[in-house]
């Protein structure tokens, strides 16, 4: 199986997946402010959710950061989100940690071996080497789990993105933006965009956007707002089409975990389509071998 099709079967796989899902026990208000979650790649993005559904009482922020300034875990419980379990630089954080917690789906990984407790993952997957969208899943909801107690939303969300996903054109430089649920997921979004094609993506709070990239986008670009309609989102959109910019606006739910699980899906969807319609048959990054010669060389 090739890395796009096996793509497609994980995204597949995550149906069956949340109605079987097991969310964590809550943790107690005082322990929120006493928890930090670190992580990379998609794996921030789990962290900075636990964050943004915490109320900002839990605290997300990169390992690398952590491990440069060790006082900042003084004292604290580390949550690592990590699939593998192998990223180094988490594993070298863990080893100081005073209190630490690994959320893994390798119960034998490096990770797991130094950490003082673990939270295994257990969701399925095609079993070939693809771009992160089930596992992301389960990590991003086991983390949400741990600071809300939350409710899985209908499966029926992914038939509506799914639907978004395939009306949706876009061009090779892409805007993600996202509020303080959706952020994350802008940022996932891109992500995929970079695995999968190689495009030139940027992320930004929906706010910010205004202040900032803004001035950089050119005419045919493509922005995507993760954003329920309301007047502000509107009437950004509405603004860009004026100077001949792309806005892709999908109908976001308003309830707030419906919001995350739903922009999840569309991210994926929406780049397997795009490869689907180039007629790609291996991602990006698996054929981008010295690239990614020097991302594992970083991470591992």
């Amino acid at each position: 199986m090739n890395s796009i099709d096996a793509f497609e079967e994980d995204i597949q796989l995550q149906l069956d997946f949340l109605k079987s899902f097991k969310k964590q026990k809550t943790l107690s208000i005082e322990k929120q402010k006493n928890i930090l979650f670190t992580g990379s790649g998609d794996s921030l993005v789990s962290c900075l959710l636990a964050e943004s559904f915490s109320g900002g009482l839990a605290k997300a922020i990169d390992p690398l950061d952590l491990y440069q300034n060790k006082g900042m875990a003084k004292s604290k419980h580390v949550c690592f989100v990590s699939v593998s379990g192998n990223t180094i630089t988490n594993i070298k954080v863990a080893k100081t940690a005073q209190k630490s917690t690994a959320i893994t789906s390798k119960s034998q990984s490096r990770l797991a071996k130094v950490s003082d407790s673990s939270i295994i993952l257990n969701s399925p997957n095609s079993g070939v080497f693809t771009a992160g969208s089930i596992s992301f899943l389960d990590s991003a909801l086991t983390c949400i789990s741990l600071v809300k107690n939350i409710k899985i939303p209908d499966p029926s969300l992914f038939k509506t993105a799914e639907s978004s996903a395939k009306k949706a054109k876009i061009s090779k430089r892409i805007f993600v933006l996202g509020n303080l649920f959706t952020f994350p997921v802008a940022m996932y979004c891109a992500a995929k965009f970079y695995e999968i094609l190689g495009y030139d993506v940027h992320y930004s709070r929906i706010e910010q956007f205004s202040h900032m990239e803004l001035f950089s986008v050119k005419k045919g670009d493509t922005v995507i707002i993760f954003e329920e309609k309301n007047i502000h989102a509107t009437q950004l959109g509405n603004n860009l089409k004026k100077i001949g910019i792309n806005v892709v606006h999908p109908a976001i739910p308003s309830e707030k975990l419906s919001q995350v699980i739903y922009c999840i899906f569309f991210s994926q969807l929406i780049a397997l389509y795009e490869a689907k319609k180039m007629r790609k048959k291996e991602c990006h990054f698996v054929t981008a071998e010295k690239i990614r010669d020097v991302s594992n060389r970083m991470i591992y």
